[in-house]
């Protein structure tokens, strides 16, 4: 179903709505007129994939100035010229119909063995608006090292195959700078561990 703004835009005519794929998640094409600053209509046509909402978290320790990051195979980026798809990332996944704060506490658990105490909530972004439907909620939030369940790899039933990665801010950052760390998501939570000074 197609989530529009309940303010809606006077510039924007809705036509029509296609499925063109509904496997994965839902590819569809929307038709609508829409009212340049000119004043004069055009008729548009944009595809836009939807996979619902997510969430992704941002777990650190601030004693020991560490953060825990995962890193998974991701096909579209290996498709796209990543030289192995093996993706550093801050845990993260989809709402499934969750409050995305249950959501990430879910996901931390199955990702990295964390069982979340207390989280910030830092911000939505929608990450690809061009094409992805999907706006992605942040937060933040400490973890104990002596309480996190070295076993987790994520979801077998899901495809999932995580490496839990425990590294230092400095390094993460360090990561950033020469590619190792190329998640969007990834590097805006470390940045604004940076700026915030959170870790260390």
């Amino acid at each position: 179903m197609v989530r529009m703004n309940p303010l809606g835009n006077a510039r924007v005519r809705p036509v029509a709505v296609e499925v063109l794929s509904d496997d994965w998640y839902v590819l569809r094409k929307a038709t609508f007129d829409f009212q340049g600053r000119d004043g004069g209509w055009t008729r548009q046509s944009r595809e836009a994939y939807d996979r619902g909402n997510g969430a992704t978290i941002l777990l650190y320790e601030p004693r020991a100035g560490t953060v825990l990051l995962t890193r998974q195979f991701r096909w579209p980026a290996y498709a796209n010229g990543h030289p192995d798809g093996m993706l550093i990332e801050t845990p993260a996944g989809l709402l499934d119909q969750e409050d995305p704060e249950a959501a990430i506490r879910r996901e931390a658990e199955e990702e990295t063995g964390v069982r979340v105490g207390a989280v910030e909530k830092l911000f939505e972004v929608f990450m690809s608006p061009g094409s992805v439907t999907e706006r992605v909620h942040f937060f933040a939030a400490p973890y104990e090292r002596e309480h996190r369940d070295e076993a987790a790899r994520g979801v077998a039933e899901e495809g999932e195959d995580i490496e839990v990665l425990e590294v230092s801010l400095s390094e993460a950052l360090a990561m950033v700078r020469d590619g190792r760390i190329a998640d969007a998501k990834t590097i805006m939570l470390l940045q604004w561990a940076e700026r915030h000074g959170v870790v260390g």
